[in-house]
């Protein structure tokens, strides 16, 4: 049986799934329990599971991830919020000091199945440390999995993949487009791997790669692209750490053009990483400079300057056109 839902529910039912599977699983953070969360993630969850697995929080985000990490060491699963992703640099030393090392400082002998979700990114015209785009400052921690899902399909499937693996995982979502479409997907429980990137659509002249929000952008730069006779070959990348590099290496191999879109700041962003991995891997099938399409080296701008920062479609196609001209 299938249902058709957006992001927003998809992610309500990976966790109604997990919940009802495994009785290990917690669910707690900021209002996610009375309210359901400010974005309606975790609706129900409290009424169906009740307060001793879904409830609410101090407004403590260090605490939350703290009491996570002594969960998770005693054979809980503990799935926490972070009320938006700019929320969670309170939680910072935990993630670092003490999530992401766990299993080596243990030496193995204990790890940490515990997940941290968060909306992220920019537009819908929120306030300071409502916006950011923090994958990369996370990505580059040793024992941290990063993963953001850009359709309502893969949202489900990679939180349960999440929820389910033994060490922990950072599940960015993409709030700008929680709502903006549905998809239909099973009912029950699926997998989709940590890890391994998507071919979202197949082309010939150019490669380019994106995640979350960005991947509607670019499918939208790219009907307008193929107006002009342009074949663009899109990944969606899908989990930042580890990083399925095979997938966008042996893309541009065969288009010899890569653009990497996102929308955090483009100093030493995920963007910079991608490009590096195809300048060692693939440099001499390259037809064009790698390009980099992002937001700006500021802080993210209040509500009326966002639409200036974020990667627009026409941006973007303006972007593939010079490439293929270069």
């Amino acid at each position: 049986m299938a249902n058709t839902l957006s992001i927003v529910q998809a992610v309500n039912q990976a966790l109604m799934n997990e919940m009802a599977l495994d009785d290990r699983v917690v669910v707690y953070g900021e209002d996610v329990g009375v309210e359901g969360g400010v974005f309606r993630a975790t609706v129900d969850l409290q009424k169906t599971y009740g307060k001793e697995r879904v409830f609410d929080t101090p407004l403590a985000e260090s605490a939350i991830v703290g009491t996570a990490v002594g969960m998770a060491i005693n054979g809980l699963k503990p799935v926490v919020e972070m009320q938006f992703s700019g929320f969670s640099y309170p939680a910072f030393n935990q993630i670092i000091s003490h999530v992401a090392r766990m299993r080596n400082r243990s030496r193995g002998k204990y790890h940490l199945p515990m997940v941290i979700r968060a909306p992220y990114g920019g537009g819908i015209r929120a306030l300071e440390h409502h916006s950011e785009s923090t994958e990369a400052l996370y990505a580059q921690i040793p024992g941290l999995k990063v993963v953001i899902p850009s359709t309502p399909y893969d949202a489900k499937g990679l939180l349960i993949a999440a929820i389910r693996d033994p060490d922990p995982v950072l599940f960015w979502e993409p709030k700008r487009i929680y709502r903006a479409f549905k998809q239909e997907i099973p009912e029950e429980a699926y997998e989709i791997p940590i890890g391994k990137a998507k071919v979202v659509k197949e082309g010939t002249d150019i490669t380019i790669v994106a995640w979350g929000a960005m991947v509607r952008d670019v499918q939208k730069a790219v009907d307008i692209a193929e107006k002009k006779d342009i074949s663009a070959e899109i990944i969606d990348l899908r989990t930042i750490a580890p990083m399925d590099r095979e997938s966008f290496v042996e893309s541009v191999k065969k288009t010899g053009r890569i653009l990497v879109v996102h929308e955090a700041p483009k100093t030493l962003g995920v963007g910079a990483e991608i490009i590096s991995v195809v300048n060692e891997k693939a440099f001499l099938h390259l037809e064009a400079p790698p390009t980099r399409l992002t937001g700006f080296d500021t802080t993210f701008p209040l509500p009326r300057g966002e639409h200036h920062y974020i990667p627009t479609p026409d941006r973007i196609a303006k972007t593939i056109e010079e490439i293929i001209k270069y």
